[in-house]
């Protein structure tokens, strides 16, 4: 999206949200949009918008929009220096990650996240030398330490893909403690936390090792949700995010990763839907889809996702900041458990 003049770009996000975001809006945020564009192309810059991103922002600026390892991807292909990444820290590491040469910025100083810091480089160490042997999944939504002490990395669409791949009795799954769960009954696998467990039996069958790591936003939501707005509205298509609890995720109508609600809300003939993520992503999503209700029952905005703002992405190529910079022995490390997950390739999703 390379819009410069205001006018244009204002016209532009109008004809995608107006019944989203209120006019006034727009035209505030148009002016901004419509600078950063022309700074895009005066720093030879791409920008990459993550699904959770706010309407304004997702419809004006990025070069792609998608899941973060599919940015990611687009990122490593790119032959623009710069690299703006409109989403969370572990998201741009994971692009740096791919791509060492080029310049990776953050709009925010911080832009954490909750589920990668539930856990360190150094639990997963501990927890490789009380399971020797046991390959460790790291899902990507983890910070480039922990990715770099992991045999493989993982998204919420092919997780299952990457724990079969192994052929192993016995896995670790880190950190999510609802995507593992989630897996395990798609593998037939039984779980385990180790933080449950202060001395192992050896006795025990341990097929899957987990994490108690969660999302802030999908922990939230709940199976009383869903039945609440089956009563309320007939014929309801209910899409649910893999790091929501398994019994949320088995009583949704479909379950996957953010690029698949996407793809799967659009696809169905339902006139309502329910979206149990991030509540950006529902607005991103009427807006693809005018033709359909988005039910307004479970909306909870990331505090982390909403940190990255079209004022702060003006700011970020203005002045360079926030530079991401991952350590090369780290970096290394952690690009070979993406490389094998790449290889592995997607798989289909959580289907009820």
């Amino acid at each position: 999206m390379n819009i410069v003049d205001t006018q244009e770009m204002y016209q532009h996000l109008r004809s995608k949200l107006e019944h989203v975001v209120p006019d006034f809006e727009l035209k505030l945020k148009a002016e901004i949009a419509a600078e950063i564009n022309q700074l895009k192309l005066e720093h030879n810059a791409i920008i990459l918008g993550h699904n959770y991103m706010e309407p304004a922002l997702f419809y004006s600026v990025p070069d792609f929009t998608g899941d973060s390892l599919e940015l990611s991807r687009k990122a490593a292909s790119t032959d623009k220096d710069v690299i703006v990444f409109c989403g969370v820290r572990f998201m741009a590491e994971t692009a740096k990650i791919l791509s060492p040469d080029k310049t990776i910025l953050l709009p925010a100083k911080k832009a954490g996240c909750s589920l990668a810091e539930s856990i360190t480089a150094e639990d997963v160490r501990k927890l490789k030398v009380r399971f020797p042997d046991v390959p460790v999944i790291t899902y990507v939504n983890t910070y480039a330490d922990v990715k770099a002490e992991s045999d493989i990395c993982c998204t919420s669409g092919n997780a299952k893909a990457v724990v079969e791949s192994f052929g192993t009795d016995t896995v670790i799954f880190l950190p999510d403690q609802y995507l593992a769960r989630n897996v395990a009954r798609e593998t037939g696998k039984h779980i385990i936390f180790p933080s449950k467990l202060p001395k192992l039996d050896p006795d025990l069958d341990v097929q899957m090792i987990g994490w108690e790591g969660a999302c802030e936003v999908h922990e939230q939501f709940t199976v009383d949700d869903i039945e609440n707005a089956r009563k309320q509205f007939a014929g309801i298509f209910v899409l649910a995010h893999p790091e929501c609890p398994p019994e949320v995720c088995e009583a949704a109508d479909f379950s996957g990763s953010t690029s698949a609600m996407v793809t799967a809300a659009h696809e169905s003939g339902a006139t309502r839907l329910l979206i149990l993520t991030e509540c950006a992503m529902g607005d991103n999503i009427a807006a693809q889809n005018p033709d359909k209700e988005i039910v307004r029952m479970c909306s909870i905005r990331c505090p982390h996702m909403n940190e990255i703002t079209l004022e702060d992405t003006r700011e970020s190529l203005k002045q360079a900041r926030y530079v991401i910079d991952v350590p090369e022995d780290i970096r290394t490390r952690a690009l070979a458990a993406v490389e094998r997950m790449l290889a592995i390739g997607p798989s289909g999703e959580f289907k009820r």
